[in-house]
C-alpha cells in the first residue's frame, strides 16, 4: 500500500453552517475526515495524517502529522467553535505544503485533501500558478467540492486540478446535496479508491478499482460503508495472519536453539580418557562387572 503523509484542510467558513448536507456542512466534513483518516492509516499503518482549517481570520494548523485518531477528533472539535468569515484556499494549500515539507519520514508521498464548501475568492490565474508550483514540488492535491457548486467555483477547481495532476493522485470529487451522508459518497470517489474509480480512467481502470469490492459480492455504490468495512477487515486479517506466522517462526527458532545444548553423550564431559595407571578408563557399569569377576575367581 502507498506510504503517505496527508494534510486534510477543512472549510470552517461561515458557509459551513449551512444544513443542506446532513446534519450540517461542517459536521458532514468532520465525518468524512474521520473516514479518510481510517482509510489512509488502515492502508498503511506508517502513513500519517494532519489537519488544518482555512476559514475565519486565516488558515490554522490544528494537528501536525500524526497516527493518533484522537488528536484529529480533538482538532475538529476545537474548530467547531471557530466557524466564521470566508475561506482562504490558496494560502491554506501553501501552508499545508509547508507542513508536508517538514514531515519526518521523507519516503512518504505528499498529499493534500481540501474540503471546500464556500465561494473561492482567488482568481483562476492565481490558482493555476499555485497548482503548477505544487506539482513541481511533488504534492498531490485532492478536492472535495460540495455546498457552493456554481459554475465559477467548479471552473476554478477544475482548472487547478488539470494543472496539478501528475501521473497519479490529484482528484476532484464534486458531491451534490442529497439524502446520503457526505462520507458515504466519498467512499466510492477516486480520492479514496485511486484512479480505478475515477471517471476519466476509462472502463478498464473502473473495473480494476471495483474488483476488490465485488470480490465480496458488494457493490460499493450501493452500500459504501459495508464495502469499506469489508476492505479494512480484509487488510486487518491479512496483517494478523502475517504477524501470527512471524511469531510462530520466531518461537520455533527459539525452541530449536534452546534444545541444541542438551544434546551430549552421557558422562563424556566428566569421564577422563585415561585412568591413573594410564589405561583407558571404564564406565561405572564396566567397573561393577570387573568386581563381580574378581569375586568369582576367588
Amino acid at each position: 500500500m502507498v506510504l503517505e503523509a496527508v494534510m486534510v484542510v477543512v472549510d470552517n467558513s461561515e458557509s459551513s453552517r449551512n444544513g443542506d448536507y446532513t446534519p450540517t456542512r461542517f459536521e458532514a466534513q468532520s465525518d468524512a475526515v474521520s473516514l479518510i483518516f481510517s482509510a489512509i492509516t488502515q492502508a498503511n499503518p506508517e502513513s500519517s495524517v494532519g489537519l488544518m482549517s482555512m476559514g475565519g481570520k486565516g488558515p490554522e494548523v490544528l494537528v501536525t502529522l500524526t497516527t493518533d485518531h484522537g488528536k484529529i477528533l480533538e482538532g475538529l472539535h476545537r474548530t467547531k467553535s471557530k466557524i466564521r468569515g470566508g475561506s482562504h484556499l490558496a494560502t491554506g494549500i501553501q501552508i499545508a505544503g509547508l507542513a508536508l515539507k517538514h514531515r519526518q519520514n521523507k519516503s512518504q508521498k505528499q498529499r493534500i485533501i481540501v474540503f471546500t464548501c464556500s465561494p473561492i475568492p482567488e482568481d483562476e490565474k492565481t490558482l493555476i500558478k499555485l497548482a503548477k508550483k505544487m506539482k513541481k514540488n511533488g504534492v498531490a492535491i485532492d478536492f472535495v467540492a460540495f455546498g457552493e457548486l456554481d459554475d465559477e467555483n467548479t471552473k476554478k477547481l477544475t482548472s487547478f486540478n488539470e494543472n496539478v495532476k501528475g501521473g497519479d493522485g490529484s482528484h476532484i470529487a464534486i458531491i451534490a446535496p442529497g439524502p446520503g451522508l457526505l462520507s458515504d459518497q466519498l467512499v466510492t470517489s477516486p480520492i479514496l479508491n485511486g484512479d480505478g474509480s475515477a471517471g476519466g480512467a476509462g472502463a478498464g481502470g473502473e473495473g480494476g478499482g471495483g474488483g476488490d469490492a465485488f470480490e465480496f459480492g458488494i457493490d460499493p455504490s450501493v452500500d459504501p460503508e459495508l464495502a469499506l468495512a469489508l476492505r479494512m477487515s480484509m487488510e486487518e486479517e491479512k496483517a494478523r495472519v502475517e504477524k501470527a506466522n512471524k511469531e510462530k517462526a520466531e518461537q520455533e527458532a527459539k525452541e530449536k536453539a534452546a534444545a541444541l545444548p542438551e544434546i551430549k553423550e552421557e558422562d563424556e564431559a566428566s569421564q577422563p580418557l585415561l585412568n591413573q595407571d594410564g589405561e583407558a578408563s571404564a564406565g561405572k557399569e564396566d567397573k561393577k562387572d570387573d568386581d563381580a569377576d574378581k569375586m568369582d575367581t576367588a
